[in-house]
C-alpha cells in the first residue's frame, strides 16, 4: 500500500530541498533564462523537489529556534547558488569572447540584451551564446546540469554543507583563469588577423599620409572580422565541447568545496 502521509517535519525538509533546487536554477544556464515565465520555473523547481523528496534520505535537522532554521535555509540557498555558478562558466566565456572580437572589429557599439545573463552584450557575444546554447541542448548537457544538483544531495546532505574557504577560493581563482584563457582562445584567430591588419595600416599611413586610414581601416576591419568569423564558425563545436568540459570540472570543484 502506498504511504502518502506528509508530516510537519517533512514539510520543513521539503522546503530546504526546494531552496537548494530553486537557487540553483537562478544561476544555472538554460534554467535561468528570462524569457521563460517565472511560474514555469517555480513549478519545475517544485516538481524536481517533490521527486527528490522521495529519493533523498531524510536526516534529522538540529535547530532550536526560527533563527536556526533560517541559517539552514541560507546554507541551502548558498549551496545551490555556488554549484550553479560553476555552470554559468559558459555564459561568461561566450560574452567575454564576443566582446573581445567586437572590440577588434569595431562592432563593440552594437549591444543586445541576452536573456540568459540578463545584461547587454555585444552582437558577436550573442552569436557565440546562441551557438553554445544550441550545443548545450543538442549534446544533452542540460541533463548533466540537472543531474549535478540531484547528485549534490548525495555528496552534500541537507544542512551538511561545509564551506571550505581555501578550496572555494582556489576554485574561484581557477574559474577566473579558465574564463580568460578559454575566451582568448576563441578570439585568437580574429585577434591575430586584426593585429596584422593594424600593422599593415600603420605602414600604409606612413607611406601614404594623404590617405585617411582611420575611415578606411574601420571598413576593412569589419569586413575582415566578419570573414574570419565565417571561416572559424566550424571551430565553434570544438570550442563548445571545451567549454562544457571545463564547466563539468568547475561544478565538481565547487561541489567538493562544500562537501563535509
Amino acid at each position: 500500500m502506498l504511504d502518502i502521509t506528509f508530516r510537519y517535519g517533512d514539510l520543513e525538509y521539503f522546503l530546504l530541498i526546494l531552496m537548494r533546487v530553486a537557487s540553483f536554477m537562478v544561476t544555472a544556464p538554460f534554467f535561468s533564462m528570462t524569457n521563460v515565465p517565472n511560474r514555469v520555473k517555480v513549478l519545475f523547481a517544485v516538481f524536481v523537489s517533490i521527486v527528490l523528496f522521495g529519493v533523498v534520505p531524510i536526516q534529522r535537522l538540529e535547530y532550536d529556534t526560527v533563527l536556526g532554521y533560517s541559517v539552514i535555509v541560507l546554507k541551502e540557498v548558498a549551496t545551490g547558488l555556488i554549484i550553479g555558478f560553476g555552470a554559468m562558466l559558459c555564459n561568461f566565456i561566450t560574452a567575454f569572447a564576443g566582446q573581445m572580437v567586437d572590440m577588434q572589429t569595431g562592432l563593440s557599439m552594437t549591444q543586445m540584451f541576452d536573456p540568459m545573463s540578463r545584461e547587454s552584450v555585444t552582437i558577436t557575444g550573442v552569436l557565440y551564446q546562441q551557438v553554445v546554447f544550441g550545443m548545450l541542448i543538442v549534446s544533452g548537457m542540460y541533463r548533466f546540469i540537472l543531474r549535478a544538483i540531484v547528485d549534490s544531495f548525495s555528496l552534500i546532505p541537507v544542512n551538511g554543507a561545509v564551506f571550505h574557504s581555501e578550496t572555494l577560493v582556489a576554485s574561484v581563482i581557477r574559474f577566473m583563469g579558465t574564463y580568460i584563457v578559454v575566451g582568448f582562445r576563441i578570439t585568437l584567430p580574429v585577434f591575430i588577423v586584426t593585429f596584422m591588419l593594424n600593422a599593415i595600416l600603420g605602414v600604409l599611413a606612413k607611406v601614404a599620409p594623404q590617405m585617411n586610414m582611420f575611415a578606411v581601416g574601420i571598413q576593412i576591419k569589419v569586413l575582415v572580422g566578419l570573414s574570419i568569423l565565417l571561416m572559424t564558425s566550424m571551430m565553434l563545436y570544438g570550442a563548445a565541447e571545451f567549454i562544457f568540459t571545463n564547466m563539468r570540472e568547475m561544478m565538481r570543484e565547487f561541489t567538493y568545496g562544500l562537501q563535509p
